[in-house]
């Protein structure tokens, strides 16, 4: 069970969180997808729940703030060492800081921002809270892809604002896909998917995809929670995988990532 108690290289998804209008009906539902123990947060928390797997932090719950008009949605968020100096780099690159950077009691220090295409993201700066405890495990999150429209300039962007590196895994014409690593190196750390060879007409946004060992029976057990299934199951050199909506309008990847089929491209 691949498991971690520190902060995350700067440049890494360290941590997944979802913004519903019901957290107590999220909770309900990730509980029985995923097997997940949900512990309330104290009062300051602004009524934000931790979900555990194996007794380590998987994710995040969240009512919607107060006020703002906006989607249910999964947020991913990238580690800094710094939250204020990748706040000044992200507008210097083009984006937008939406909110922050602001301190969360002593566990760390966040901002949410827009890359230059508007999809939003969060920036986490490790304290007393890493980021997940758990990840490429049954019921946490395994991957993290941006899903652009503007592939090249979305790819300048976080280049500058983190320093990732890209390696091109699609033959640039039927299937346009990157993954990144940051600079202290190692495996891919996620991806970026070009929207624009796809039929999508949808916005920018950044997917979460939870590792599960069975994907045709967590997507079973998601359409009898209420889900309904945006990409159906289907093969893949990286796995099983099929892409959902939560019952509040969230969108998440489930992936078997065991069960392969074919070669993976290495570029063209």
């Amino acid at each position: 069970m691949p498991t971690r108690e520190n902060a995350w290289p700067q440049g890494t998804p360290c941590w997944v969180d979802c913004a519903v209008d019901d957290p107590d009906k999220a909770s309900e539902f990730y509980s029985a997808l995923f097997g997940w123990v949900i512990e309330e947060g104290a009062e300051d928390t602004g009524g934000y729940l931790m979900a555990l797997r194996d007794g380590q932090s998987a994710a995040g719950l969240m009512p919607k703030p107060p006020g703002v008009q906006m989607p249910s949605a999964w947020t991913t968020y990238i580690a800094a060492e710094s939250a204020d100096d990748i706040a000044q780099k992200i507008t210097a690159a083009g984006g937008s800081v939406i909110n922050g950077p602001m301190d969360v009691l002593d566990i760390g220090r966040m901002l949410i921002a827009a890359d230059t295409s508007g999809a939003v993201f969060g920036v986490w700066q490790a304290k007393q809270f890493p980021g997940a405890g758990i990840y490429n495990e049954h019921g946490a999150y395994c991957w993290n892809e941006l899903h652009t429209h503007e592939y090249a300039k979305a790819q300048q962007f976080y280049a500058a604002v983190f320093d990732w590196q890209f390696t091109e895994i699609g033959d640039g014409q039927n299937f346009a896909y990157a993954t990144f690593a940051v600079p202290s190196g190692g495996n891919a750390a996620g991806g970026v998917n070009d929207e624009a060879k796809s039929s999508s007409g949808g916005p920018n946004y950044w997917l979460t995809w939870f590792q599960v060992d069975d994907t045709d029976a967590a997507v079973a057990k998601a359409s009898g929670l209420g889900a309904q299934v945006l990409m159906p199951v289907d093969d893949s050199p990286f796995g099983r995988m099929a892409v959902v909506q939560g019952p509040q309008g969230e969108v998440f990847g489930v992936i078997d990532p065991t069960r392969t089929v074919g070669t993976a491209p290495s570029g063209g």
